[in-house]
């Protein structure tokens, strides 16, 4: 019997697993952000507590509406809770809903202080009427604002051609 109160006694437990996890963050009774992901993983470390996405998430942005202003998907995801800081790994996808303009990459960085994205990786970004690839980005996290680095090339997309 001693064998099994160790076993379920919460100090001895380092880490939980959630299904089906919707968390909502908001500011002053407005919806700020909302992440959705089939499994969460919480990884209490010593120096800092951890939320893992081990098959993937979304996080959807709100500025004052009642539907979403941009979004970030990702195939991996870890929450660094202390730091604030979200990476998002393998197939990471994020969309501006109004310019409806797409940004793919492998790796994403979300600085939630700073309410910033970045990565030093490759990145894709599709819109409407263009197509550019560059070696880096930084933007802010509803990605409207943006400075891509090292753009490799950049396609006007005419769909009467």
């Amino acid at each position: 019997m001693e064998k099994v109160k160790q076993f379920i006694d919460n100090d001895t437990i380092v880490g939980l697993m959630a299904y089906d996890v919707v968390i909502e963050r908001s500011d002053s009774g407005m919806m700020v952000a909302k992440l959705v992901a089939p499994v969460m993983r919480t990884i209490d470390d010593p120096d800092s507590a951890m939320l893992e996405f081990p098959k993937g998430f979304v996080a959807y942005m709100y500025e004052g509406d009642t539907a979403p202003s941009s979004m970030i998907r990702g195939d991996y995801g870890v929450n660094h809770q202390k730091k604030e800081l979200i990476i998002a790994k393998h197939n990471v996808v994020v969309k501006n809903v109004r310019t409806e303009e797409v940004l793919e990459t492998e790796t994403l960085f979300w600085d939630q202080k700073k309410r910033k994205i970045y990565t030093g990786g490759l990145v894709k970004i599709s819109g409407p009427d263009k197509l550019i690839f560059g070696d880096s980005l930084t933007a802010n996290e509803n990605f409207s604002r943006r400075e891509i680095f090292g753009i490799r090339a950049t396609l006007e997309i005419n769909e009467d051609e």
